[in-house]
């Protein structure tokens, strides 16, 4: 889902692309004008994730979005953003530039399931101090993938040679995280019986906060938040309600896409 960014008139930006300013006007975003565009799950997660400090990777990580404003709000964290598709790689480093955050950011193209690309990029296993990913939520045998290669991509996790799942993504991300480290993703509520597998003996401290697009209906999306190696039990945060039911978003949601709001943890 996708709360519309708001647009700013550049006669300078190319055809096939909108220049945006998001997250309250934080960030300003070169994205594709048609296929999959930053919105509403980018905002929660960087709601989610809160203040990370050291270094932070963004898997998956588009134009950037959700890195950038991490750093942005951090002085101090340095940042990897490591995105597969050249395209968004290359726009991925234009918005490091346009927000100052170039000298902190490193924009890897690399497909983030392999080792040994992460490692020739100089992205060494244990290094993250804060892993986020916003995974594509489809496995390639579950679902019919756009013809739109973009939103394809976005969606659908790449084919390899068995097909990739939500597993090995998981896997890959903590990885690259030390330990003690925080692992913070979003994804389906109904995808919760894998991600849990994949997390098990792995991640501790786990806290799911599910998301609601208005009271009453089922969640959505669900947020995850865990660190490396610890022992600490599962906990459930408070529920996010998104939209009144009038359509308009709550106060709650409203300032997060402000980027004003954390997600509650809870205790």
């Amino acid at each position: 889902m996708a709360e519309p960014a708001t647009p700013v008139e550049n006669p300078t930006v190319a055809h096939g692309l909108t220049e945006d300013r998001w997250l309250g006007g934080r960030l300003t975003l070169l994205q594709p004008r048609r296929g999959h565009r930053v919105g509403t799950d980018a905002a929660l997660l960087v709601a989610a994730a809160g203040t990370p400090k050291g270094r932070i990777v963004d898997v998956g990580a588009g134009v950037g979005a959700v890195g950038l404003a991490l750093a942005q709000r951090n002085p101090l964290a340095s940042l990897d953003l490591v995105e597969i598709e050249p395209e968004l790689a290359r726009l991925a480093e234009r918005n490091a530039e346009r927000n100052g955050l170039q000298a902190r950011a490193r924009v890897l193209r690399l497909d983030a399931l392999k080792s040994r690309e992460r490692r020739e990029a100089g992205l060494a296993d244990g290094s993250a101090d804060c892993v986020v990913t916003n995974p594509p939520f489809f496995e390639p045998r579950a679902v019919r993938a756009s013809p739109d290669e973009g939103k394809a991509r976005a969606h659908v996790l790449p084919r390899g040679e068995t097909g990739a799942t939500i597993a090995d993504w998981i896997e890959a991300s903590l990885a690259m995280l030390r330990p003690s480290g925080r692992f913070v993703m979003i994804h389906r509520p109904e995808a919760l019986p894998l991600i849990l597998a994949a997390l098990e003996n792995r991640v501790g401290a786990l806290a799911l906060a599910p998301v609601h697009p208005r009271a009453g209906a089922s969640a959505h999306r669900l947020l995850i938040s865990g660190v490396k190696g610890s022992k600490a039990p599962l906990s459930l945060a408070p529920a996010l309600i998104l939209h009144e039911a009038n359509g308009r978003l709550t106060a709650e949601s409203d300032a997060i896409h402000r980027g004003e709001r954390l997600v509650d943890w809870g205790g």
